[in-house]
Formats: structure tokens, sequence, C-alpha cells
């Protein structure tokens, strides 16, 4: 098992703790900001960044993963617990603790029974058209922030578009002022310096701006009063029927930080040459969320961005996450005052530069390019998201990755071998050019389990493959089972009409290259029987190419 700050030397000490002064740079600034997407105070963002951040660093097998609150989580908590209570409340609070609880529930369930491979079905296009939709939806309000537009930041995404549109003649000219300085900073220094972490330079000249020349009078929205002192522990108490009502929610939030924080994690460590655990990772995410329920704050994810910016760094260890809590809790307990002058439009700002990479243009202009269907599936994840909501933006998601898998297993490589191993012919070919491996035979190769979504269509493919060579010159069908891992029941009775078919037309059917597991079920499934089994494709050449000649009549089919 990895001791805890795995790496941490002489060496990379220094460094290291210069890694942790930049992190806590990046993460107060915008966890203030997810906090108020989510529709919690201030607080919320940062106890995030105290008890769940030392929990999970001392828990987890990367050693550069970064666990946080993130725009599309606070975006998700704000959807779901929206309908449940008033956003700023006490119930509302209450409800995000109990989300965090049940999320960590829900990690340490796929910890301990291993079932981190289900959030596999979240593909590339289904986290790009999510994450886009949950996105753009927090753009719309964050740009409402930088124009000192009043809207309801927890309704429906039409509904803050239209808040938005009718509300631009309240516009306050000096937030849009700040807005536009603080974009063109956050941009421009990105560029120039990105080792600078422009969000804290942004956050602290426009609050020294706003102190004095009292912007906060000529209507300029401000923080507000933080309160100070360190994170106490609480837990939330609410009837069962909103402990349900929180599930889809939470399972969502659970899938979606399995599926990103597991890809982020294994890519550094191979990147960095170590090794991770995933259900270690799982289980440290398990711990977090119960941390952040039970501390005040709300559901912990990976923040990629912060990841990346802590290996540009140099950091190669859960150290700087460490220097961040210890920095937040400083804060909280000595600088509070510090933050209730921080404006608005300039927060907004911060966060709307930070999720336009989330929208994902460059991805869904790479779908297109590459895979239309796929483009379809993001595309339809993303609008289900914007306009009806995260929940079924998910549930949809499911639907069309088990679309996708079955349109993709329905359609196996079905091809006829040349002698010397390479495909000649597509069997799914409109038109196939009715090759023989050799004088009399046809090896056919399925890439592919046989099971009840392909079972017909591989059933037609060999059919087809016999008649365009020429019933009469086919004596012999091998079917190459070198990636048949597992046959079904269903394929199997699909087989077994392809069987009597072939016996009919007074073709032998044999096998090659068949799996040990392959051939228990084959046995099992009664589909062996007395026929030949090859090791290789060139042994059933040598034994059946140039035998008896075909029969004189044949039925037809």
């Amino acid at each position: 098992m990895q001791k805890p700050l795995a790496g941490l030397g002489r060496r990379n000490l220094v460094r290291e703790l210069t890694a942790g002064v930049t992190l806590l740079a990046i993460a107060i600034p915008l966890n203030i900001g997810y906090a108020q997407i989510a529709g919690l105070p201030a607080t919320a963002g940062l106890y995030a960044l105290i008890v769940p951040t030392v929990v999970y660093a001392l828990t987890v097998s990367s050693r550069q993963l970064v666990a946080s609150p993130d725009a599309a989580a606070a975006a998700l908590v704000a959807s779901s617990i929206g309908g449940l209570a008033a956003a700023g409340s006490a119930d509302y609070a209450t409800l995000a603790l109990a989300q965090a609880i049940l999320c960590g529930a829900m990690f340490l369930l796929l910890a301990v029974f291993k079932l981190g491979f289900l959030a596999n079905f979240l593909s590339k296009p289904i986290l790009v058209g999510f994450v886009g939709g949950l996105a753009l939806d927090i753009l719309v309000s964050q740009i409402a922030k930088m124009l000192g537009v009043k809207i309801d930041s927890g309704g429906e995404f039409v509904d803050k578009v239209v808040g938005l549109v009718t509300g631009l003649g309240t516009a306050n000219l000096l937030s849009i002022a700040i807005s536009v300085a603080a974009v063109a900073v956050l941009l421009g220094g990105r560029r120039l310096l990105p080792v600078v972490p422009w969000a804290l330079v942004v956050l602290v000249v426009a609050t020294i701006v706003v102190v004095l020349a009292d912007l906060d009078d000529a209507g300029v929205d401000v923080l507000g009063e933080v309160p100070a002192g360190p994170p106490a522990l609480t837990w939330p108490i609410i009837d069962w029927s909103m402990w349900l009502a929180l599930i889809p929610s939470a399972i969502a939030l659970t899938l979606v930080t399995t599926a990103e924080g597991l890809l982020v994690s294994r890519s550094y460590g191979e990147k960095r040459g170590y090794r991770t655990n995933p259900n270690r990772d799982l289980f440290a995410f398990g711990l977090g969320n119960l941390a952040a329920g039970a501390s005040g704050s709300f559901a912990v994810g990976s923040s990629t961005s912060r990841t990346a910016a802590m290996d540009q760094a140099g950091s190669r260890t859960q150290l700087p996450s460490l220097v961040l809590a210890v920095g937040t809790l400083l804060l909280l307990l000595f600088g509070t005052a510090l933050l209730a002058d921080i404006p608005s439009p300039a927060i907004g700002a911060i966060v709307g530069v930070a999720i336009l990479p989330l929208l994902g243009i460059r991805d869904f202009a790479r779908l297109w390019r590459q895979d239309r269907f796929e483009f379809v599936v993001g595309a339809a994840c993303f609008l289900v998201t914007l306009f009806i909501g995260a929940i079924p933006g998910i549930l949809v998601a499911f639907v069309l990755a088990l679309i996708n898998l079955a349109k993709r297993a329905a359609n196996p490589a079905i091809d006829v071998l040349a002698a010397g191993g390479e495909p000649t012919d597509s069997l799914l070919d409109e038109a196939p050019r009715g090759a023989l491996t050799a004088p009399g035979v046809i090896v056919v190769r399925l890439a592919a389990p046989l099971f009840f979504a392909n079972g017909s269509v591989f059933d037609d493919a060999v059919k087809r493959a016999v008649r365009s060579a020429g019933e009469r010159a086919v004596r012999h069908v091998v079917i190459d089972m070198e990636a048949v891992t597992d046959v079904d029941v269903t394929g199997a009775e699909s087989f077994e009409a392809l069987l009597a078919w072939l016996d009919g037309e007074g073709i032998e059917l044999s096998f090659s290259r068949v799996r040990p597991d392959a051939r228990a079920r084959l046995t099992e499934l009664g589909l062996l029987g007395d026929r030949r089994v090859f090791d290789t494709n060139r042994a059933a050449l040598a034994a059946l190419a140039g035998t008896a000649a075909p029969p004189a009549t044949r039925k037809e089919d």
C-alpha cells in the first residue's frame, strides 16, 4: 500500500511547498465562485478545502490528483437541490450536506465491490455533452453577474436567458468595466506568464479598486461578510423522503466524478511513472465526501484544471493539497475581513473563464469529424442536460451509451480470411466478393463474442459467404474463434440454425483457434459435438483443402 505523501523528499520539498501556495491562490477564488453557483455561502466552498482535502490527500493512491468541488458538480448540486429547497436557505444547505454524504457512501460501495467499471458507460461524447450542458447553464449566470444584472440563478436555462436579456437595461457600467478588465487580464496573463496565479491577482486588484473608490455604493455587488472560524462538525437531519429524493443526483455526481477522476488519476500516473489503484482512489473520494458532508461543505470531485496546474508547477506529491488546507484554515481564522469586499463581477469573470473549456466546442468539432453518431450522442446529452435537467441528461446519456454499445456489438467485424491469414472479404459489405480461403474451404473470422445482438448477423454473414463463393465450390467452413470469448444462449440458437443449414447443404463445419473458456462454453451448449477443432488456420487448411469433392446435388435454400 502506497504511503501518504509518497514521492516527497528533501530535493523536492521547496518545490512542493511553492506549488501548494500556487494551488491556494488558484483554489480560493474558484471555490468561492463554485459555492455561489451551487447556491451556497462562500464558506461552503472554503470548507471543502480543509477537512475533505486533508482526508483525500492522505488516502488516495494518486500523487497528483486534486480533489475539490468543480463547476460541473456545483451546477449539478444547484439543479438537483433547487427544486427541493430555496437557494441560500438553511434547508438548502442541509440538503447539500446530505447529498455529499450519499455520494461518499456510493463511492465507498464502488470501492468495496470494485464497481468502478460502471463509470466506463460514460463515454467521451456523453461526458462532453453532459459537462458542456452544465457549463453553458453556469455561463449564463456568470455573464449576468459580470453585467450586474439580477436573475434567478437557480432557475431553468430558458428562464435565465430570458431574465438576462430582459434585464440588460439594468446593467451596471462599473460592473461591466470590472468584468472586461478581469477577463482581459485572465486571458492575456495566461498567455504571457502562465505560472502567475492571475485569478488571485484579479481578485486582489479588483477588491482594492472597489474599496478605494467605494464602488459598492455605486451599484457594484460584493461578496459580503464571510463568517470567520474553522468548519464545525455537523450532520444533516432530514426526512427519509428527502434522502430518497437526493439519490438520483448523488448517483449522477458519483458516476461523473468516477469517470473523470479515475481517468485523470491513471493518465498522470502513467505520465509520471507511478502506480495508481482505482479502488483506493474511489475509497478516498468516499471518505472525502463524507468529510465534506460532515464539515459544512458540498460534494467533492476531481479537479482536472488544478491537477494540470500542479503538474505544470512540478508537483509530484499530495503536499500542495495539505498546504492548501492549512492556508485556507488560516484565512478563515484571521483573514475573512479581506473577502467581504470582493466584487461579484470579478468572481463571475474568474468562474466564466475557468468554465469556457468545459463547453467542449473543440471536442464537439472533433466528434463531428470522427464519428457522426457519437456526435449525436454528445449533442443529445448536451441539449437534454441544458433544457430539461442534469438528472434526465445523465439518464439519456446512459440510454444512448447502451444504444451505441448495442449498435457496435450488432455489427462486428466478420471476414473471410486468405490462406495467409489476412482478411480478403468483409461479410458486412452489401456485395461480398465471393472469396475462398483455399479450394473448397472458407475460413470465417468473427471478431466479437457471439451473443443476442449479433447472432443472426453472423448466421446471415456465413450464408452470404457460402452463396457468394458458389455453394457447389464450398465443402468446408472453418470458424476462426480466436476473438470469440463467449457465446450466450441466443447466439447459440442462431448458431444451431446455421449448423442445420450447412448440414443441409452438405458442408462440413470445423473450428480453429478456440479459446479454452470458449471451448468449454461450446461444449456446454452442445455446439461442438464431434466437429473438428484445429489449433491454427494453417492446420485446418492443410487438413481440409483438396479433400473429397462436393456432392452432386444440394438442397436449395
